[in-house]
Order: C-alpha cells, then structure tokens, then sequence
C-alpha cells in the first residue's frame, strides 16, 4: 500500500467530477452565527457533491475570511443564494418537488442511517443552540437524529452535517445511481 501524492488526488478528483451526476441534494443553513461552520459546511457540501447551499437569516455569506479560512475555496465551487428567510426559501424549494428534511431532535425523529430518500432532498440546519427555528417545523417531511451515546445531547453542526450527507449521498447513490429518475 502506498499513499497517493498530491497530483494523484487531482487527477482523480478531475476525473470523478467530470463523470459525476449531479445529485438533487441541497441544504438550507438557517440562523449559523458562526462563519468556521459556515466554512466548513462548505467545504463538506463539496465533497458530498451537494448541488447547492442556502444561507438565511443572519447566516454569513462569502467572501469572508472566516469563512474561505475553513472552506478551502469549496465556497467559490459549491453554488449558494442568501435568502433572508428560511421559511420563503424552504417552502420554495418544497414547491420545485424536495422532500424537506430537518437534522433536529423531535419527537418524531428517525435515526439518520434508517432514512431512505424517495427523490430530490433538501437538508435544513439550524441554529448552533436554539437548533431549526420551531415555527419551521410545519414545513418539515421528516426530522432525522444522530444517537448520542455520551453526556452530551448533540454534535456540531458540522459535524451533524458531514453524518447526514454522506448517509444521504450514499443512499441516492445507491437507489439512483444520481439523479432519482423523473427528477
């Protein structure tokens, strides 16, 4: 086994974004006060292969310092919109056909790894204390959790984020190959 260098990992990383179908899997950050999760949202959203990233409310947006400090340039590559409101921007994405899937503990939660997508997602973040605004909850198709196994009752936001899109990224992949057909 060998570790592969640097122009190696560009190669192929040019390859797979040259082959890759785009995925219908979008994200709405609302109300992040910090810019490294911001940053750093990108950066995942990236790799995950994330069609686009909304930022509402007093989420910050590029440029930013902060932000590019943790994005490593994902925020001039992942596409994105600010939207002053989370609720306009949701109920418009739920309109274009997304299931709407807030990463939040309620009392209907599902475990993440149990979810399956039956076509285009969107993946609503919330607030790093207060979590996705309650007067958003009517718009949510399905609230997915994270166990916690420990004293604390929760992850980073980024952290959360990095779980849930993979899991999803997966999951389409694996039922689509992409893009859900029709989509």
């Amino acid at each position: 086994m060998r570790k592969l260098s640097h122009e190696e990992l560009l190669t192929r990383q040019q390859t797979v974004r040259e082959a890759r179908k785009p995925l219908r899997f979008c994200a709405v950050l609302n109300n992040i006060r910090s810019l490294y999760n911001v940053g750093s949202v990108f950066r995942t959203a990236d790799g995950a292969g994330l069609e686009k990233l909304w930022l509402c409310g007093v989420t910050g947006i590029p440029p930013d310092a902060k932000i590019s400090k943790t994005a490593l340039g994902a925020e001039k590559s992942v596409p994105w919109e600010y939207a002053r409101s989370a609720r306009a921007c949701i109920e418009n994405v739920k309109r274009e056909g997304y299931e709407i899937l807030f990463l939040e503990q309620t009392a209907a939660s599902i475990p993440y790894e149990k979810y399956e997508p039956h076509g285009p997602v969107c993946l609503v973040l919330g607030n790093e204390i207060e979590g996705v605004s309650g007067e958003l909850l009517e718009l949510c198709d399905k609230a997915l959790e994270i166990e916690m196994a420990g004293l604390k009752i929760s992850l980073n936001v980024t952290v959360a984020f990095g779980i849930a899109a993979y899991h999803i990224r997966a999951r389409m992949k694996s039922l689509w190959g992409a893009a859900p057909s029709g989509a």
